[in-house]
């Protein structure tokens, strides 16, 4: 019991509060290891099967909103449960994964745990689910928009074409246009050309006159 009211304390910090009780009594239904992780640019989160004794594990990355933490935490969980139910032999996105995290989000889709256009883009979402939330340029953006720290970033598709701008890796960039789903954009300080997918977030430059 002790150790539930410590879960519960730590998960009140990063997800809806009305989530909190369901997914600490997770933690011992399914049975593992939670830890949170530093921010990782290339996933949110991950599940790593039982290995030479030790339990379960899932991770996720410390920096996402509560709404997006959730999300990814039962997207995990729901790795987890495939896992169990059809060993490693299954496709990692398959059917049994979709399946898993159908169910296992639906007990949080009500308007008491997320904001009515969160729900609105997870319903759509999960009719094909997908490895990661940012191939779903709908449900990517709606997520984003309650991150808290967000520094006057806003998505590369909401720049002009010809804007320059500030990515994630601190270097300046001119949008220069679309390439089928992507941008082309060219480093100012080196003229070498990039491909930027449209949800990137990034720092418009504002030029002195």
């Amino acid at each position: 019991m002790e150790q539930l009211e410590r879960n519960k304390a730590v998960l009140r910090k990063y997800i809806p509060a009305n989530a909190v009780d369901t997914i600490a009594d997770w933690v011992y239904v399914f049975d593992f290891k939670l830890k949170i992780k530093y921010a990782r640019s290339t996933k949110y989160g991950d599940y790593r099967p039982p290995i030479k004794g030790l339990n379960h594990q899932i991770t996720i990355n410390y920096d996402l909103n509560k709404y997006a933490f959730l999300n990814t935490l039962v997207h995990e969980i729901a790795h987890l449960s495939a896992w169990k139910k059809h060993g490693d032999t299954i496709q990692s996105h398959g059917k049994e994964w979709k399946q898993e995290y159908r169910t296992l989000l639906q007990p949080f889709l009500h308007e008491e745990i997320f904001p009515a256009d969160v729900m609105v883009a997870l319903k759509e979402y999960l009719q094909n689910p997908a490895a990661t939330v940012c191939s779903d340029k709908e449900l990517f953006k709606t997520l984003r928009k309650y991150d808290e720290n967000s520094d006057g970033r806003i998505f590369l598709d909401e720049l002009p074409v010809q804007t320059e701008f500030i990515a994630e890796d601190n270097h300046t960039y001119l949008k220069v246009k679309k390439v089928r789903t992507r941008y082309l954009c060219t480093r100012i300080n080196t003229k070498h050309e990039y491909l930027f997918h449209g949800t990137a977030q990034v720092k418009a430059v504002v030029k002195q006159n």
